[in-house]
């Protein structure tokens, strides 16, 4: 048995050569991110289609290899050895408006709005008191180090200028991205963590942003508030009267968001399609489960505190096994050669042929460059070592230093 086959074997995914097991039927719900050849990338997952498989599409989704980019799309099928998802079936219908959806939007740019009037990042309280979690930057070095993670983790159908970054200081662990893509990041984090883990961190929360997860989250708990407060409406819209009612319990429901999280399932999509827009941008996702190691260490595994990995999450048992299962499922290879920007490949410097070639490309390498900077004329390193707020990429002829998130020095 091949060695990814046997890694799905132990997980569950396949069976061992020799069992008789019928395949588990899974499921893959989402959007059509990106393609891979002839797969379709949904839910984070690789999804592959025959003549067999069943097809049934709207608007411009008139076959599988027309389904445009953005496209909601449901997949149920089987696994196969290399982890893609034999599809049986395919939905594929256009993203459209959906209930809530404007509300979510009004109220988390109505928030923006106040957040930057304020100066800082602030939470409402009993009694209309507030709490300041920190003073609120979009601009500045650690802005300009988020930006550049999250422009290459973006799937491509999403704007880049309809995104806007913003770092909190405040010295815990923790990002969330609201519902209208504004993106928010505490110092913290960005201090202690090198660009594979951020960029695992804000896939996350880009995928809660992309997935609707807030509207998801507080639907059915809105209807129950709506109809206690009277308040009617249509399958897929609500009176202009009854609009204000609605944004009120959207911002009581969404100012919990970035505290508590959302719903396990939603936390567990957001990983899988998280590390895919990582692994997408070029970013290495294998540090995934160290990554999670570190934020249970740091917090412990039922610390109230809110933070991205422990906000209403699974288990660390269950999700380090799911992490694992992603990587074993999709990743096996390791990280891409080469990273993408919005969606599209960067230029990348291939490996040298030559020690001449070599030389010129250690010569490229400068006091001050980000790590993705590094990354993108070097390629990933072979082994990382971290020293408080230094990191040491290790390579063949060279270990480059980096120290706050930039190059110290060089050494060969």
């Amino acid at each position: 048995m091949r060695p990814v086959a046997w890694a799905l074997a132990i997980l569950g995914v396949v069976p061992v050569a020799g069992a008789q097991q019928k395949p588990k039927e899974e499921k893959a719900e989402g959007y059509l991110e990106w393609r891979q050849g002839d797969a379709l990338v949904v839910d984070g997952q690789r999804v592959l289609t025959t003549a067999a498989t069943k097809f049934k599409g709207k608007d411009e989704a008139k076959a599988v290899g027309s389904i445009p980019l953005g496209y909601e799309v449901k997949a149920k099928g089987t696994r196969r050895a290399d982890g893609a998802l034999q599809a049986l079936e395919v939905e594929a219908k256009k993203n459209g408006a959906a209930l809530f959806e404007g509300e979510v939007k009004s109220m988390t740019d109505q928030a923006e709005s106040e957040y930057r009037k304020a100066g800082s990042f602030f939470q409402q309280l009993d009694g209309g008191k507030t709490q300041t979690i920190g003073r609120m930057y979009d601009s500045g070095a650690q802005v300009e180090r988020a930006r550049r993670i999250v422009d290459s983790v973006l799937p491509p159908y999403l704007d880049p200028n309809q995104v806007r970054v913003y770092v909190i200081e405040n010295k815990e662990w923790n990002a969330f991205a609201m519902g209208n893509y504004s993106i928010y990041v505490f110092s913290g984090i960005m201090d202690d963590l090198d660009d594979d883990e951020m960029a695992i961190v804000l896939g996350h929360e880009i995928a809660h942003a992309t997935h609707e997860h807030t509207r998801r989250q507080f639907k059915k708990a809105m209807w129950i508030q709506i109809a206690a407060l009277g308040v009617t409406a249509a399958a897929e819209e609500i009176d202009d009267k009854n609009k204000r009612a609605v944004v009120q319990l959207l911002t009581v429901f969404g100012a919990t968001a970035w505290r508590n999280g959302y719903g396990r399932d939603m936390e567990d999509q957001a990983d899988r399609v998280g590390l895919r827009y990582a692994y997408e941008g070029g970013f290495d996702v294998r540090r995934g489960p160290d990554l999670w190691n570190r934020f249970a260490k740091k917090y412990g595994q039922s610390s109230p505190l809110a933070n991205f990995f422990l906000s209403n999450h699974s288990l660390a048992r269950v999700r380090a096994a799911n992490l694992e299962r992603e990587l074993a499922l999709n990743y096996a290879g390791g990280p891409k050669a080469a990273p993408m920007v919005a969606g599209r490949p960067a230029t990348a410097t291939p490996r040298a042929s030559s020690e001449r070639s070599s030389r010129s490309r250690d010569r490229e390498i400068e006091v001050g460059m980000t790590e993705s900077e590094v990354r993108r004329v070097l390629g990933a390193p072979q082994d990382r070592v971290r020293f408080g707020r230094r990191t040491q990429w290790v390579y063949e002829r060279l270990t480059v230093v980096f120290e706050d998130g930039r190059v110290k020095e060089v050494k060969f």
